[in-house]
């Protein structure tokens, strides 16, 4: 008999759920909104609800296998437990274990950008290679770290945090309680505020085009760089710096085969990865010629975390 599998990604704001064959095909996807508010009970039954919705598609919970979950925070994958999650104020929530209990099924749980990596590993941008470290550029710097096709995630679930490695000691104060963090240089939030400094200081600056501080993005610079404004240039060296500098670290530890780039920042493409490839390349420790190192843009978007956790279920 077909089996089915349920991934879940689940996030501060929603929790997304894709239906999956035992081919690894999404069959349908659907989405719940969630909040601090509303307490942990009532969050898990909402992703029981959500995962029962998706099992009618393909005749109901007797034909689901197992279920997957991302979920942000610090994970004990072993035992299903939430460890720690700020957001939410979660402390050793036995999110695995409930779920299980409502669904019936046996639920396995993960970091969701573990999740994420482990979804654009077996699915997306680093299905070639067996090793693979995936950074998403946005709000913060997430990763996952894929080891051997497997999630690596440290004692109790605690490690993999490349966002929260200093890059600059003493430098900017960062949410975690240290200064100089890799996500305070190398997020879309960083490039944002780095941005906003150079138009202040070059008023004649393409990157006014924008109009108004608070229109700029992660695009403003690179698109002001793109027809030749030189402060708009330089914000790019400087982030392309920090962000090499991060991935030197990165791969000087743990030499993967590939590093994987998502979030709004990697949409800039070749603009980015090819200087990034070059600042990289000239400074490894090992050349690219002898270990061979990629630096490409992850593939699945946002459907990395709802593949990852699918793969998580299907896999164990």
């Amino acid at each position: 008999m077909k089996k089915y599998y349920v991934g879940i990604d689940f996030g501060g704001m929603s929790a997304k759920a894709g239906l999956f064959d035992d081919k690894g095909a999404m069959i349908a996807k659907e989405t719940v909104k969630t909040s601090r508010e509303e307490g942990y009970v009532t969050t898990v039954t909402k992703m029981a609800q959500l995962t029962r919705s998706l099992a009618e598609k393909c005749g109901g919970m007797k034909n689901v296998a197992a279920v997957g979950v991302g979920s942000p925070g610090v994970i004990d994958g072993a035992a299903g437990v939430v460890v720690r999650w700020s957001n939410y104020d979660w402390r050793d929530k036995p999110l695995g274990p409930d779920l299980c209990e409502m669904l019936g099924k046996p639920v396995f749980v993960a970091n969701d950008a573990n999740a994420a990596a482990l979804g654009e590993a077996k699915y997306g941008a680093g299905k070639m290679y067996q090793d693979s470290i995936l950074l998403t550029l946005g709000t913060g710097v997430g990763s996952g770290i894929i080891i051997g096709g497997k999630i690596f995630e440290g004692f109790h679930g605690a490690g993999g945090e490349a966002g929260h490695m200093v890059i600059q000691v003493g430098g900017i104060p960062c949410g975690c309680g240290r200064r100089g963090c890799f996500e305070q240089y190398a997020s879309a939030t960083a490039l944002m505020r780095d941005t906003k400094r150079a138009m202040f200081e070059h008023k004649d600056s393409a990157m006014w085009k924008v109009g108004d501080v608070e229109k700029v993005d992660g695009r403003t610079a690179f698109e002001a760089a793109k027809a030749g404004d030189a402060a708009a240039q330089e914000v790019i060296k400087n982030y392309v710096m920090y962000l090499g500098e991060g991935i030197l670290n990165l791969v000087g530890v743990l030499r993967p085969q590939a590093i994987l780039l998502g979030g709004g920042v990697s949409n800039q493409g070749e603009t980015l990865m090819r200087p990034l490839r070059q600042y990289v390349s000239e400074r490894l420790y090992v050349d690219c010629e002898r270990v061979p190192l990629a630096i490409v843009r992850a593939t699945l978007g946002n459907d990395a975390g709802i593949y990852g956790a699918y793969a998580l279920a299907a896999e164990q």
